[in-house]
């Protein structure tokens, strides 16, 4: 999809593919705009820049979501929680432009409870004793320049510039709680069998969010994905995919592919948004 960023050109696409083990694809993802404003139809008005004022900015969300694997339903957790997400987001948070410093504190709070309101959901239709259905989800809302991060699970952000490739989110893992308490270096977490498991995750016993924000920059390369490409393609192959240009589109395949190619062991999903043309 090719659009405005606000200020600046927009190329955005998201693909997802089942593996070539998984029978089932338990992820889920979404990239939709969000508008609040008065459309003209028609008028004799000449004035440009109130036209331009009434249309409105758009902002973009953008969603990955991976069911938990090894436990019942994680495809009915992914749906349920974007699903969830997107109503919430419909009736509460529609688009916010301009924001000064009060509005941008509410804007990450109502996004916070749209993923709490969701995890409540799975919990009610599925079960509430965290035993059942889960999923990560990690969520972006680009109102130019600014992108607000709300993150839970293992699905990752990242955001490419100047040909480095940098993870706005850390992986909400056993192993890297191990890392940050500094009981294990990054290689034992890499090791350890229960170095991947989940501490975090909507429909689970834990469901901890972590927000936050990053201004983003004409040519950066945004990129949302789940760990069926991360566990089989190294940052450094991602990065190379993002910065040696083509289409959006023509990036999530690559990706894809080059998941697949690796074995293809998980469900693979990926979002890039190119900016600034």
């Amino acid at each position: 999809m090719t659009a405005g960023a606000g200020a600046v050109p927009m190329d955005c696409f998201g693909l997802t593919d089942v593996g070539k083990v998984r029978e089932l694809n338990e992820d889920q993802f979404v990239i939709a705009s969000l508008r609040k404003s008065v459309r003209l139809r028609h008028t004799s008005l000449t004035d440009a820049d109130l036209v331009a004022r009434l249309a409105g900015v758009e902002s973009y969300l953008f969603v990955v979501a991976d069911g938990v694997g090894g436990r019942p339903g994680g495809e009915l957790a992914s749906t349920s929680a974007v699903s969830s997400l997107l109503e919430y987001l419909d009736q509460a948070v529609v688009a916010y432009h301009s924001l000064n410093t009060d509005q941008e504190h509410d804007f990450l709070a109502r996004l916070e409870e749209s993923v709490q309101a969701a995890h409540r959901r799975i919990l009610e239709e599925y079960g509430a004793q965290g035993k059942g259905p889960a999923t990560t989800l990690t969520m972006v809302t680009l109102t130019w320049p600014r992108a607000y991060l709300v993150h839970v699970g293992d699905s990752r952000a990242y955001y490419l510039r100047g040909g480095r490739l940098r993870q706005l989110t850390r992986d909400q893992t056993t192993g890297e709680y191990m890392v940050d308490a500094g009981a294990w270096t990054e290689e034992q977490a890499a090791r350890a069998k229960v170095g991947a498991n989940l501490i975090s995750a909507l429909g689970g016993s834990e469901m901890t969010p972590v927000v936050g924000l990053i201004d983003l920059e004409a040519g950066d390369v945004l990129l949302l994905c789940t760990d069926g490409l991360t566990k089989h393609v190294a940052d450094p192959q991602i990065a190379a995919v993002l910065e040696a240009g083509g289409s959006a589109e023509a990036m999530c395949r690559e990706l894809v592919q080059s998941a697949l190619d690796a074995g293809g062991s998980d469900n693979v999903t990926v979002i890039v948004v190119k900016l600034g043309g």
